[in-house]
């Protein structure tokens, strides 16, 4: 639900998405808000409860916090912290039923961090194919899939990269969280989908207008230069059968439910395609 603020009230918050038409939600942990790094199993599991009780699935769940602990840093020990929470998301994601974590694989460089850095290209790689390697029993042993998102994090910035970095990590339970809207300012989506093929779990549906700069960039769905025709054929043809999830980043200034009830005609349009 990164469509939402983190301290979201979600008891006020999932009938909305159910009475819209969703299927399911994405809760996203964070240092603090409705799901923490310090959440009990009980914490937890209201959640899903609440959610099973409206009739929607949680199928993932993402994260805030890895921003502020970057999994390829130059400090050992935020690496470490940064470790701990992907760990946390897995067993969130056990323990609520979802299938994927959606987690960010560290930054060589972010503009928007708190505690920015800047870290070189090829240690962060390295870093990074360590780090998932080390994680990846944890989530096979969950039966819970590590989805890579494509982030703005100046880092896997081409398909052959990302799925190199899969091939040599070389477990069945670490794959790609692809967002069609992100890879924009670096690419086309539907060349992603098609290199990466099966190795995408999750898709985080979002628009963006490359003649608009920022975050600002980032627009309700069909306003931008998102071809989603060309992503719904490339969805078909590597045989794409699992959620669409709306992502509306950055959020809407007031009264952000509008944006998942202004952008459903154009995700049920999506889907039709798919």
């Amino acid at each position: 639900m990164f469509s939402f603020s983190e301290d979201a009230r979600l008891e006020e918050l999932f009938p909305v998405i159910k009475a819209a038409g969703y299927d399911g939600v994405e809760p996203v942990l964070s240092e603090s808000g409705y799901l923490r790094h310090d959440s009990t199993d009980k914490e937890i599991l209201n959640i899903s409860r609440m959610a099973g009780e409206l009739g929607l699935e949680i199928p993932s769940v993402g994260v805030w916090s890895l921003w502020e602990n970057n999994l390829v840093s130059e400090d050992d020990k935020i690496r470490k912290k940064g470790m701990e929470i992907v760990k946390k998301q897995i067993h969130c994601a056990a323990l609520m039923g979802a299938d994927t974590i959606l987690v960010v694989p560290g930054y060589v460089g972010c503009d928007f961090a708190v505690r920015q850095e800047r870290v070189r290209y090829d240690k962060a790689y390295e870093r990074c194919v360590e780090a998932f390697r080390v994680l990846a029993p944890f989530a096979e042993q969950a039966k819970v899939h590590i989805g890579i998102e494509n982030v703005w994090n100046r880092f896997l910035l081409s398909p052959l990269e990302m799925k190199r970095l899969l091939d040599e990590v070389d477990c069945a339970y670490v794959n790609a969280y692809f967002d069609v809207g992100n890879i924009m300012y670096v690419g086309y989506p539907e060349d992603w989908i098609a290199i990466l093929g099966e190795r995408i779990k999750k898709i985080h549906l979002c628009d963006f207008r490359r003649q608009q700069a920022g975050m600002g960039a980032f627009v309700d769905l069909f306003a931008g230069d998102v071809d989603f025709v060309k992503v719904a054929e490339a969805l078909r043809e590597i045989g794409y059968d699992d959620y669409l999830t709306l992502e509306m980043l950055p959020n809407y200034r007031q009264f952000p439910e509008v944006a998942i009830w202004s952008n459903k005609p154009a995700l049920d349009r999506i889907c039709g395609m798919v």
